[in-house]
């Protein structure tokens, strides 16, 4: 009913019917093509034109390489392993459901477009495979793993070309607007928190919510530009590098409201008045410059430190500590902003270089959130799924039964890396059956009529432009792409054509049997309700969270930030109800921007400068804090043991500071000490009541 609804407002928009009319015309371009080579099954052809399918260029074509590839690699597997097991039904069964998981494990753990290539090496060797063993009478393994190869190359070259020719459009623009507006987020973010400090426990959660999902969704976009001409072609790393660095000032802006909520009693006209002020000041110097110089990236206005110094009149001695805190926060957030602004600046110009003093913290393979425990359940049920259909094959001696099978197969790949992925297979098959008639319309009753090329262009477009119009729409994706690739498909379009009632109907059948067959096996171990995916991804952070505990401040500490602040985008993304996830959802980006405290503390208790007595209690604090983050990991909750442990430890550190003669580590321990305080042990019930750090 919901689809139903989205489908009667469905109004398409300009730039919509382009991209469908050149859709339309790369398919019929490719199938002409091979229907002239006379291919095996020239469906392959216009049926990879409507699955890569995508407005922008670079999108397109990075999908139809990678296709190419995965094709390529599935082809050579196939030929190497078919001659191998025809004569072992039950080996043969094991071997290609277990490729097909592996490959879909592996792709799972990419969150690339690469991932494109891993997924489709699995099942192209299915579809290979079975194809095969349908016409062994008829044609080899090679001729058929061949034929798909130019089939989908075909395909993939007429997509990109007349992608490319006809009014391109790319991806580069829309990643620029978005950075531009995730730079406007950032300042009035900051704004926001200076501003509104006043307010009663001031919640900025879904404004970082919305800038940590936008950096994830950015960082996959980005990959997209080795594949188009727009201006920010080839700038993939330094647009991720710009995003890793981004990362680090929202954790500043995140440990910046921290401080201001501590200062909330302290709250009256004269502070808002010199907040308000400083906000303006930050703003203007940050921008003051359009071209960013290498040597401006560390500086800072002395003016800043006369509102500091103001600040500081206007507090009592207990929050002077929170003060000192949150001005090293400001100065951070400026650095790294500067940093930002200056590695945005240097792609506008063209430039992929990066001065020496910006550390990169891109890598080979980034650091970012992966989950083995849902890439293995995913490999299980595609596993199961074609294994089972597979098996029904084999017993029934069904001729079509390998349609059922390589549905099993395609289905329980694509739609695996969505948390249920029930609701969008439910699509998949009330659109087949919808299809089904389609087809059954044109090729009972249109087909018979056509005898040249042009007419069955000409009775394909109002179908194929139709549905390419509802892929070019988010919401209406799913339903166009099934009704657009099942559609095309079911016609089994061939040079020598031929109507089979029988055969159609029992194709039809095995496919649905398939679709049903991944749909149930994706039930029962795959899917997972968006408050165990979060509650998965909360785990991870806290294992992270014990990892930072010993992790020295530098470029491997950033990485590992990196990744966390990713993990927090993806976290963002679950559509969860409970107001308990909600709010540990939030906690954890509190948390993760006073992982750099921890890692003080960490350097702090290796120093020799230290008073034995002060480093005996960060060891211990250390320690205990690796229990906490156990235990929140593991349970969930911690434990009343660690809870009073961590009030004791905190106690005698404070005491332990009383004494300690070095006043600059006293004045580093205090702010780091105050800031995991509020910032990671409050979350648990631990306030500055329980220890009384001014007394």
């Amino acid at each position: 009913m919901h689809i139903l609804k989205q489908l009667v407002a469905f109004r398409p928009s300009k730039l919509d019917w382009v991209f469908a009319i050149k859709t339309y015309i790369a398919a019929m371009l490719a199938l002409f093509i091979s229907f002239q080579l006379d291919l095996l099954n020239p469906i392959w052809s216009i049926g990879t034109v409507m699955i890569i399918a995508n407005p922008y260029a670079g999108m397109l074509s990075s999908k139809a390489l990678y296709r190419v590839a995965g094709t390529a690699i599935g082809a050579v597997v196939a030929v190497a392993l078919m001659p191998h097991l025809i004569n072992t039904p039950w080996l043969f069964a094991s071997v290609i459901s277990g490729w097909v998981g592996f490959c879909l494990y592996i792709s799972l753990l990419d969150r690339t477009p690469r991932s494109y290539m891993l997924m489709l090496s699995g099942y192209t060797v299915a579809m290979i495979v079975f194809n095969a063993i349908n016409t062994i009478d008829a044609h080899s393994i090679f001729d058929i793993a061949l034929a798909r190869f130019l089939e989908i190359g075909i395909a993939v070259i007429c997509s990109a070309v007349v992608s490319a020719v006809i009014l391109p459009a790319h991806i580069g623009p829309i990643i620029q607007q978005r950075v531009e507006s995730n730079l406007t987020s950032l300042d009035e973010l900051f704004k926001k928190i200076l501003l509104t400090p006043h307010l009663k426990a001031p919640d900025y959660s879904q404004d970082v919510a919305v800038i940590t999902r936008d950096m994830s969704e950015l960082h996959s976009m980005a990959v997209h530009l080795w594949f188009e001409n727009s201006d920010l072609k080839g700038m993939t790393k330094p647009v991720q590098e710009m995003l890793h660095q981004c990362a680090m000032a929202v954790t500043n802006l995140v440990a910046m409201s921290e401080r201001l909520k501590q200062l909330q009693p302290e709250q009256g006209g004269a502070l808002s008045q010199t907040l308000a002020q400083l906000s303006d000041d930050v703003l203007h110097f940050l921008h003051q410059n359009k071209t960013l110089k290498e040597t401006e990236l560390d500086a800072l206005s002395d003016h800043f430190s006369d509102i500091f110094t103001q600040l500081k009149q206007q507090v009592d001695v207990e929050h002077l500590t929170v003060v000192s805190s949150f001005q090293m926060d400001l100065r951070h957030y400026i650095y790294n902003v500067h940093i930002v602004r200056f590695i945005w600046q240097g792609i506008q110009q063209g430039r992929k270089d990066f001065p020496e003093n910006i550390v990169p913290l891109t890598t080979n393979y980034p650091s970012l959130h992966r989950d083995h425990g849902v890439a293995v359940r995913g490999g299980i049920a595609a596993v199961c799924s074609t294994f089972f259909a597979i098996a029904v094959w084999v017993l029934s001696g069904w001729k079509a039964g390998f349609m059922m099978a390589q549905m099993a197969a395609v289905c329980s790949c694509i739609l695996t890396a969505i948390d249920n992925p029930i609701p969008a297979l439910k699509i998949f098959f009330w659109g087949s059956i919808s299809a089904f008639g389609i087809v059954f319309i044109y090729v009972f009753a249109i087909f018979p009529s056509i005898s040249q090329f042009w007419q069955l262009a000409l009775v394909l477009a109002p179908a194929v432009i139709t549905f390419t119009l509802l892929i070019a729409r988010p919401n209406l994706m799913a339903l166009g792409l099934v009704l657009g690739v099942v559609s095309v498909m079911s016609m089994n379009l061939q040079n020598r054509y031929a109507i089979d009632a029988v055969s159609f109907f029992d194709a039809d059948f095995a496919m649905i049997l398939g679709v049903l067959c991944a749909l149930v096996s994706l039930y029962f171990i795959r899917a997972m309700s968006p408050e165990e995916t979060a509650t998965r991804i909360l785990q991870r952070h806290y294992r992270a969270m014990r990892k930072m505990v010993h992790t020295s401040y530098g470029v491997g500490f950033r990485v590992r930030l990196r990744g966390m602040i990713d993990r927090i985008g993806v976290l963002n993304s679950k559509l969860v109800q409970s107001k308990e996830l909600k709010q540990a959802m939030h906690h954890a980006l509190v948390e993760t921007s006073a992982t750099v405290d921890l890692s003080r503390i960490h350097e702090l208790a290796s120093s020799q400068l230290i008073s034995p007595v002060l480093q005996q209690s960060l060891f211990e604090l250390q320690t205990c804090c690796v229990s906490l983050f156990k235990e929140l990991e593991k349970k969930g909750h911690v434990q009343t043991a660690t809870h009073e442990a961590l009030i004791r430890i905190l106690k005698n550190a404070y005491v332990a500071l009383k004494s300690e003669e070095n006043s600059n580590i006293k004045q580093r321990t205090y702010m780091s000490l105050n800031n995991i305080q509020h910032s990671i042990f409050k979350q648990v019930g631990i306030t500055h009541a329980h220890v009384e750090p001014s007394a």
